[in-house]
């Protein structure tokens, strides 16, 4: 899931900030799920990297728009039976884990500015959302 933001944070053992002016950063927060792999990681960051979703129909690229990037395993999860959410898509944090990580690099050899949360850490996100603008991909 992708979004524009102004700019954006998360608190972790330290704030991380996306920095940037007004509308000038993405928080793209990032599930696998078990089929995914390295391949998918580049594909979707070359995505996010391109996406014209920025003030005037312009990507990350085109005005160095730093990326917030934060693991969150929650957008796979299942509620059609009962009260209680299923995890069962999500990839287990041993496959995820890298994998986010590789989502990350691939940004940053595209040229991105990248700050990110902590895997698996209780995170405080906070975010305006510029538009807004908030998208899920698929690769």
């Amino acid at each position: 899931m992708v979004g524009e933001i102004d700019p954006g944070s998360a608190s972790r053992p330290g704030p991380v900030e996306t920095g940037g002016g007004p509308g000038q950063g993405l928080l793209v927060l990032v599930g696998v799920t078990h089929d995914d792999d390295p391949g998918t990681a580049a594909k979707l960051a070359k995505k996010v990297w391109e996406l014209r979703i920025l003030d005037g129909e312009r990507s990350a690229a085109d005005v160095g728009a730093p990326v917030l990037v934060v693991s969150q395993f929650t957008l796979y999860a299942d509620t059609r039976k009962g009260r209680r959410p299923s995890w069962s898509a999500a990839a287990p944090g041993p496959v995820s884990e890298p994998l986010v990580e590789a989502f990350s690099a691939a940004l940053r050899a595209l040229g991105a500015r990248v700050e990110s949360g902590v895997f698996g850490a209780d995170m405080k996100v906070s975010l305006v959302n510029d538009g807004p603008v908030t998208l899920v991909l698929d690769a």
